[in-house]
């Protein structure tokens, strides 16, 4: 609510806070002025001492015109006892307070308003996102390269358990069968023994 002013004064009021999210900020300056002027300026200032101007923007009956500081992307527009300064592509770095400032240019005298209590404008975080990197090669590609690859190491793992177990049975059979063949020592084979007894006949002795 702004409050009726003598002639030729020029009161402003601001939204003390706005908060953006999407990186996106528009501010209002609502005033008041009961002048007689005819050629207007109204900039946007950043800080306590409002030492950053952003942007402003200049009218007449006939024409309007916009300008920003080049650390900003800013634009002002006129409406009936409003200014409105639309701001993109904020960030973090630029929360801070912003003062609206308007003044009569043409006729004299030269009028300005007093400074109001400002707009905190809080410019949140983004959030970075990390993209992946993205494999030149189809994913169906390499599903079906790690399938096959796959299923070749399970067959050398078969081939080479049953080369294994092949080769432990192999062993096991060779240390049963071994040759049992009685041998003759060596010093009956020197005193030339027969290899065998001939069948002793016990009948000559019978009576």
């Amino acid at each position: 609510f702004l409050p009726s002013l003598p002639e030729n004064k020029i009161l402003v009021a601001q939204h003390p806070l706005l908060i953006v999210a999407n990186q996106t900020a528009t501010l209002v300056c609502n005033y008041t002025y009961n002048g007689t002027g005819k050629e207007f300026r109204a900039s946007l200032h950043k800080g306590t001492d409002s030492s950053v101007q952003v942007c402003a923007i200049s009218w007449n009956a006939t024409k309007i015109s916009s300008e920003s500081n080049k650390d900003f992307n800013c634009q002002g527009d006129h409406e009936k006892d409003k200014i409105i300064f639309n701001i993109w592509n904020m960030n973090a770095n630029q929360t801070d307070i912003y003062f609206c400032k308007i003044e009569v240019m043409y006729p004299p005298p030269y009028v300005y308003n007093e400074k109001s209590n400002g707009t905190v404008i809080h410019v949140k975080e983004t959030p970075t996102q990390i993209q992946e990197p993205q494999s030149a090669i189809p994913l169906w590609i390499l599903a079906t390269l790690t399938g096959i690859l796959a299923l070749y190491s399970m067959l050398i793992t078969a081939v080479f358990i049953n080369y294994r177990q092949k080769s432990k049975k192999s062993m096991y059979h060779q240390s049963d069968y071994m040759n049992m063949t009685p041998r003759h020592a060596l010093y009956q084979k020197n005193k030339g023994y027969p290899s065998y007894a001939p069948t002793r006949d016990y009948t000559a002795y019978r009576s």
